[in-house]
């Protein structure tokens, strides 16, 4: 699903939409607008709500992605899975990462907030070059330290049934205006 309200997307929303559907797959909501961003942050109920930032690059396709999917395979895993997607709804990763204020902006990434507050990340500095069990062995550590939830997040026979999107951004089509002038 994709919002375009204000700024439009940088990639073809076609082409991006099985990077969409992986994690949807897993039990992530998707997050379209800054609202939707601040309504689901900024809860005060002890909960932990893990925020993706998705992204077309390579790493999020080779390890990000299925990285984060594994580790909600765990006993334990968050409360809420939401997502944002960097370059589609650019106002909604904005205000996202307006609630990552220590650290520059980074796509892929993986923060963990409780009450409004962040309490773990994952740039994209501690994904590149890491593969998707790495990168779910540390999401692991940080659910076992910081989360209550019971997983996994879907059944592991579902799990096996998630396809992953191997495309590096370069070769995503730009989105184009189907707007035409009459």
């Amino acid at each position: 699903m994709f919002n375009i309200v204000s700024r439009p997307p940088i990639y073809d929303q076609d082409a991006v939409q099985p990077m969409r559907d992986e994690l949807v797959a897993v039990g992530f909501q998707e997050l379209l607008t800054p609202q939707d961003v601040d309504e689901t942050i900024m809860v005060n109920d002890d909960k932990t709500i893990l925020l993706m930032v998705n992204s077309v690059c390579g790493c999020a396709a080779g390890s990000a992605r299925p990285g984060v999917s594994l580790a909600l395979q765990n006993k334990i895993i968050p409360d809420k899975l939401v997502t944002v997607f960097a370059g589609q709804e650019r106002d909604a990763v904005d205000k996202a990462r307006s609630y990552i204020s220590n650290f520059p902006p980074s796509s892929p990434s993986v923060a963990l907030f409780k009450n409004g507050k962040l309490i773990y990340f994952m740039q994209r500095y501690d994904i590149e070059g890491y593969n998707a069990q790495h990168i779910a062995q540390t999401l692991v550590n940080a659910f076992e330290k910081f989360c209550t939830a019971q997983g996994p997040s879907i059944a592991p026979e579902d799990f096996e049934k998630v396809m992953y999107a191997k495309a590096c951004g370069s070769k995503i089509p730009l989105f184009k205006d189907k707007i035409v002038n009459n």
